[in-house]
């Protein structure tokens, strides 16, 4: 991952925590180890994003799927 991605990924991940939605555990090392988990609240959520799924994969036109996969995978540096 470069510096950007890796930099949003933990800005969003300090987002989750402090919205109660993850939970952050340091393990000393060495290696020092981070490890992220959904909380109580975060998996109260999962029912509602699996609903919001079904609704895209049934109402999203394809070419937007497309697009947004596309983008994804760009974020994270998997297309040029």
């Amino acid at each position: 991952m470069n510096g950007s991605v890796s930099s949003m990924l933990a800005d969003r991940l300090g987002q989750l925590c402090d919205a109660g939605l993850v939970s952050r555990t340091v393990t000393e090392g060495p290696p020092l180890s981070v490890t992220y988990a959904l909380t109580d609240a975060g998996r109260a959520l999962l029912p509602a994003l699996e609903q919001i799924t079904r609704w895209s994969e049934r109402y999203l036109p394809r070419w937007a799927i497309r697009l947004t996969e596309r983008y994804s995978n760009r974020q994270v540096g998997f297309l040029p």
